[in-house]
């Protein structure tokens, strides 16, 4: 076990500081003090698991009522339940609305007597029920041998609209369905058999045959109509499909790709569907070449706004507001909605009641913030600025999201949509949050690569002391194209991080999303060369400061952030310890991920076409000059970035006679999601740390 310069007593007394931690961790004694007080909790990885979290809310159509769910996890069980709630802006009282721990996505009825969500209870399938809003039973709507989500009601309050996944030949028969499902499940072969590109996603296969579609339920009767007969479209490949009903009920309008297999790409339009079931689609955007999304019908009904990107071959390419006339069928593109010289992103959209305005949520310069856009004046403003904000709706004047940032565990929040008045509305980790001692958080700019202003966050252990030397932690995020926000992370906590005794810092190098889309795209084609130069400037940013250690100072990243841990591994040995978590090590391997279309333009080339621009790239040729101590994590259902690449570098090193250490997980993807497994994910994280750099001051 090598250690550098003086470096045992840094270790002994870390090490005294994280056992503290981790058997802190493992008790459900939690100590109860003020946050102020010296004796108050650090933050622990089971600490983060007991925070509840609290889902996307719906309002109730006079805005007097909201319903959310809310997931708490119970680590010795390794498992989770969640349940709806049900807050009253009346007699601002929070209040449990079910019990069955597997309900969510609510979403109220049009005259707000009752509430439609998707639940497992039972042990089946998730189904849909409804539920009166002032309390009682709740009545189970459908029984399909498929889960259902997504569930919207249409304006007559006696229709929903759900989403569901069938093999196409089932013909509207959902005996034959289950018949269908039964032989597929009773078979012997195993073999998964495909001539797509696209064949998996993330860590599920797509050769079983399905594909999503939307349905329209009865309330009363149960008679369940495919809107969609004989489609193989699939929708957003991740989280909820995007669809809106139009306010006579006449349509739907939903994102789904049109590009037919073998996929060489996907494609999302805005497909409209009648609601009457003739399954008649109509591609209202087929002339774009590229995505189009999260249709949103405007309350009077004239106007269809969805989003729309116009790059093929780039992912982060930022998002237009189109207003699709319905009447005419022309439309209106804002190419850019600015604010500050910022070239905006906008999702989650919501109209004004009037239709004169939207609502949007967009990241900016590090933080996701709420903004207005003025149609008629071409104007944005901002409504609220801080921490990263989510699953924004209307209720009356306000607008309600979910609220987090560096220093603050997700909660529910309200502001008028003129950016008064901002509340919390919920207080479900309060107690925790207040007896546990955070760092103090920066945001602060220094000069990166090509003399670029570059934002980075600085995360200070909790008794933090600038009298004397502290270790210092970088950190890399993943996407290239995303960013370290302002932002309380379940996986990737920059306050856990911090609490042994970490000077944490998160720069947004080129690269990152919320700089613009100049920033954004500058390092398409050459992924290393930008963010290398903006960490390394980062890491000599902080080295100068008195209270930093040079000799103490590790790297680590998640996804691209591990591939950016590899390329430093073969180009410095200035840090004492690197951590690679599910890290592109062998760009030749990506062309084995779920997703192989942009690849090419991503890397400048391809293995049959542009090799040596795509090697200029790639850490697996720099193996020759690896050296400083590498802990490599990754995940055998990680398709994203397939395990092979962890494997491959661990070899690499360990054939090197190299210091590293792999841990494996057989059933996590790309992320770590299971409390168990988290928490040990972070106990590593920290031994690795503690081996090579130690935790806390010098002495």
């Amino acid at each position: 076990m090598k250690y550098h310069q003086n470096y045992n007593n840094h270790y002994l007394s870390g090490l005294f500081l994280l056992t503290l931690i981790i058997s802190l961790s493992f008790t459900s004694n939690a100590l109860s003090t003020s946050n102020d007080g010296p004796d108050a909790d650090l933050l622990t990885a089971e600490k983060l698991w007991q925070l509840q979290r609290i889902g996307s809310p719906d309002a109730s159509p006079d805005g007097n009522k909201l319903v959310f769910p809310v997931t708490k996890y119970d680590i010795e069980k390794n498992n989770s339940s969640t349940n709806l709630f049900i807050h009253s802006f009346e007699d601002e009282k929070t209040r449990q609305f079910t019990t069955q721990e597997s309900d969510g996505q609510p979403t109220w009825s049009p005259d707000g007597s009752r509430v439609a969500f998707v639940s497992g209870r039972d042990g089946s399938p998730s189904q849909l029920y409804v539920i009166p809003a002032d309390g009682g039973e709740a009545a189970r709507k459908t029984d399909l041998p498929v889960s259902v989500s997504a569930p919207k009601w249409f304006p007559d309050g006696k229709h929903i609209a759900f989403s569901a996944s069938v093999l196409p030949g089932y013909d509207g028969d959902f005996d034959k369905l289950k018949e269908m499902l039964d032989r597929k499940e009773e078979d012997k072969v195993s073999a998964k058999v495909t001539e797509n590109r696209i064949y998996r996603h993330w860590d599920r296969w797509l050769t079983d045959g399905r594909y999503p579609r939307l349905f329209k339920l009865n309330v009363e009767t149960g008679e369940v109509t495919d809107l969609m007969p004989g489609s193989t479209r699939y929708f957003a490949m991740m989280g909820a499909p995007q669809y809106d009903i139009s306010p006579d009920g006449s349509e739907i309008a939903v994102s789904a790709n049109s590009n037919p297999p073998p996929y060489e790409y996907l494609n999302y339009d805005i497909f409209l569907v009648p609601a009457n079931g003739s399954g008649e689609l109509t591609n209202i955007t087929e002339e774009n070449p590229a995505n189009d999304l999260s249709p949103a019908y405007s309350p009077d009904g004239s106007t269809l706004l969805y989003g729309m990107q116009r790059s093929t071959d780039f992912y982060a390419d930022r998002t237009r507001l189109v207003f699709y006339d319905r009447e005419r069928g022309d439309r209106q593109v804002i190419e850019k909605v600015m604010h500050e010289e910022i070239d905006l992103s906008p999702s989650n959209f919501i109209w004004s009641e009037n239709s004169r305005e939207i609502y949007f949520v967009a990241q900016d310069r590090g933080k996701t913030s709420l903004f207005s856009y003025d149609i008629r004046r071409d104007r944005t403003t901002e409504i609220h600025r801080g921490g990263t904000n989510s699953g924004a709706v209307l209720a009356g004047n306000q607008l309600v999201f979910v609220h987090r940032s560096l220093t603050r565990a997700p909660e529910l929040f309200r502001i008028r949509t003129n950016g008064r008045m901002l509340n919390q509305v919920t207080h479900f980790n309060n107690d925790i949050m207040d007896d546990t001692r955070l760092g103090r958080v920066e945001n602060i700019t220094y000069e990166g690569a090509n003399g670029a202003e570059i934002q980075m966050f600085v995360v200070y252990p909790p008794d933090f002391d600038e009298e004397k030397k502290w270790p210092l932690l970088v950190q890399i995020h993943g996407g290239p194209h995303g960013i370290f926000g302002d932002d309380f992370h379940f996986r990737w906590n920059a306050q856990l991080f911090a609490a042994p005794g970490y000077v944490v810092v998160m720069p947004n190098f080129h690269g990152s999303s919320s700089f613009g889309q100049e920033f954004t795209k500058s390092i398409h084609g050459q992924h290393s060369d930008l963010p290398y130069r903006d960490i390394m400037k980062a890491t000599d940013y902080m080295e100068e400061k008195s209270y930093i250690d040079p000799e103490r100072t590790a790297a680590a990243g998640g996804s691209y952030g591990g591939y950016m841990v590899s390329w430093i591994a073969g180009q410095t040995d200035r840090y004492q310890a690197l951590i690679n978590h599910a890290g592109v090590y062998n760009i030749m391997t990506q062309f084995a991920a779920d997703v192989t279309y942009h690849r090419k333009e991503a890397y400048s080339g391809a293995p049959w076409d542009g090799l040596k621009n795509l090697q200029e790239w790639n850490p697996a040729i720099h193996a020759e000059y690896f050296s400083t101590p590498m802990l490599v994590i990754h995940g055998e259902r990680d398709y994203r970035v397939p395990i092979s690449h962890g494997l491959e570098v661990y070899g690499v090193y360990k054939g090197k006679g190299l210091d590293a250490r792999l841990v494996y997980y057989p059933d996590e993807n790309h992320w770590i999601l299971s409390p168990q497994n988290s928490i040990h994910w972070f106990g590593e994280f920290n031994q690795w740390l503690l081996r090579y750099i130690g935790a806390g001051p010098s002495e």
